[in-house]
């Protein structure tokens, strides 16, 4: 699968802000797109096995076959056309939102797009009447991890596991809202 790189044109029309992002919903191609990049991506950089892809694909054919659009949605980060990341809100009962596969391209950190996208989430979750917004990840996430402690989320849970083929140490977070 192509990943969607942007031009260094592009990339200095958002460092800019002379160009926005797009944070559309889900649609068709998306979600072969979210599950190839996070396995990808994750192979490579934290040499996760074939079950994180698999893990991620069974959470988009859940959301995509059980979502409640009125509560639950997909953003994703899109630049003329060109998919830079996802993130996506989801209903643990009625008060609790969480976040789930918030994913950037590496060609496009540092341009201040995760924070934009984290606060989309924020903001939805709010909208739709949750008092609080859960997390999970891990810590080798560390750019990640900063950027939620930095939004006012708190570690809820840190615990050691081996998943994915990996020792890891899982963490949880929530922000109230």
């Amino acid at each position: 699968m192509d990943i969607d790189v942007i031009t260094n044109e592009q990339r200095a029309a958002l460092a800019s802000g002379s160009t926005k992002v797009e944070m559309r919903n889900l649609q068709i191609g998306d979600a072969g797109w979210i599950a190839a990049r996070h396995g990808t991506f994750y192979a490579k950089d934290e040499g996760y096995d074939a079950t994180f892809e698999a893990f991620v694909m069974r959470i988009l054919a859940e959301f995509i076959e059980n979502h409640d659009p009125k509560t639950e949605r997909a953003f994703i980060a899109d630049v003329d056309g060109k998919r830079l990341g996802s993130v996506f809100c989801v209903m643990d009962d009625a008060t609790t939102a969480r976040l789930r596969m918030f994913f950037l391209e590496p060609f496009a950190r540092g341009l201040g797009l995760a924070p934009l996208m984290l606060e989309a989430v924020i903001e939805h979750a709010r909208a739709v009447g949750a008092s609080k917004l859960v997390l999970w990840t891990h810590a080798s996430h560390v750019a990640a991890c900063r950027l939620y402690r930095k939004r006012g989320f708190v570690m809820t849970q840190e615990r050691e596991s081996h998943a994915f083929g990996q020792d890891t140490v899982e963490q949880e977070f929530e922000l109230l809202l």
